[in-house]
């Protein structure tokens, strides 16, 4: 089953990863990215941990195109 992934986690998520990437990651960042998870896991009906796992694996495991 593929997770729908709304534009603004995407958004949140990606900047979660750069503040992780420079070594700046910000609790307030991480606590906004697991609240908005687990809102759109509730609002989705499905496991956060699958919401979280497609979040990931969209942002930060993309593969080039070609």
């Amino acid at each position: 089953m593929a997770i729908e992934l709304p534009d603004d986690l995407i958004a949140l998520e990606e900047r979660a990863w750069q503040e992780i990437q420079a070594g700046q990651l910000t609790a307030e960042t991480a606590a906004a990215v697991q609240a908005a998870v687990t809102a759109h896991a509730e609002q989705a009906g499905v496991d956060r941990y699958q919401v979280e796992m497609a979040l990931k694996r969209a942002v930060r495991h993309t593969e080039p195109e070609g």
